[in-house]
């Protein structure tokens, strides 16, 4: 696979666990803790610790500052060693998110780009569903200061772990705290089916092209784009989107750049040196071309 890294290849035994069986419990083979930019090895061996306790099934690590093996596995003991030779290793976190349909950032930090946070033992009980049919990565930001704006473009939700007065956690700490949750979860009711969604690699795609239709017709600011997005991507967001809605919403894109693109060009005159009219077109359509550029699609 492009751009990902892995140490070895080891088998990984699954944890033989007996479960109530009237429970629904969330699918852990497609959780994945993901760590972004860690700074200290010691704190990447912690969290595949973390996840060989847990039974979760995927360790990712996306750039981090030292990735010496010698430390990692210090903390991570024998026992979680195989993680730690099949944790991925990404340079970036678009990449890294690629296959993931849904993500959930973790954060201690609130303002207007971080809204509607969901609690550790809440947001389990949401996994239950979703992590049935998709793959989902739990991301923590680097140690110094956790995710940034940028990094929480990729969220489908957020979760922030309740503390007293100091809200800043080991980031070992914070793993165990979301991976336990998950781990105990369950659900007495039956399972609900919630649908494949689309990956990021398909959202962002989406993204990228909305951003620049919906530049082109002014709807955004052209000249920063990414700042108006942040209200599209959250309304997404909330729907859910599978991968055949992510083709609808291209379709209508390519459909306005094709208009805006077909009318952005005078027509040729005609022999009285007046534009021919759009047959059955109204004189209300052919007005588009006269309208003030804040309104036009160049």
């Amino acid at each position: 696979m492009p751009g990902v890294r892995r140490f070895a290849s080891l088998a990984t035994a699954d944890a033989g666990l007996e479960w109530d069986h009237e429970m629904t419990r969330a699918n852990l083979k497609n959780i994945a803790i993901v760590l972004n930019e860690p700074r200290y090895p010691e704190n990447i061996g912690s969290a595949a610790r973390v996840v060989k306790n847990m039974g979760i099934g995927r360790l990712v690590v996306v750039n981090p500052a030292d990735c010496d093996l010698t430390r990692i596995l210090r903390t991570a003991t024998h026992a979680a060693e195989d993680v730690v030779v099949e944790m991925d290793v990404y340079g970036d976190l678009r990449e890294a998110l690629g296959s993931f349909q849904y993500v959930v950032g973790t954060t201690a930090r609130t303002g207007s780009h971080r809204q509607s946070m969901s609690s550790p033992r809440r947001l389990a009980g949401e996994l239950i569903h979703i992590s049935q049919e998709n793959r989902v990565a739990i991301l923590f930001g680097t140690e110094a200061w956790g995710l940034t704006n940028q990094d929480m473009r990729f969220c489908d939700s957020l979760v922030t772990i309740p503390t007293a007065d100091f809200s800043s956690l080991n980031l070992a700490q914070a793993v165990m705290v979301l991976a336990y949750e998950i781990f105990v979860a369950g659900a007495e009711e039956p399972r609900r089916f919630v649908s494949r969604l689309a990956d990021k690699h398909e959202l962002e795609g989406m993204y990228d092209h909305l951003r620049e239709t919906l530049a082109r017709i002014h709807f955004i600011n052209p000249e920063n784009p990414d700042y108006w997005m942040l209200n599209v991507r959250r309304f997404f967001s909330r729907i859910g989107l599978t991968a055949r809605d992510v083709k609808i919403v291209r379709g209508i894109c390519r459909q306005m750049d094709w208009y805006c693109g077909r009318h952005s060009q005078p027509e040729p005159l005609n022999e009285a040196g007046e534009q021919d009219q759009i047959e059955g077109s109204s004189s209300k359509n052919t007005s588009f071309r006269a309208l003030p550029r804040e309104g036009s699609c160049d």
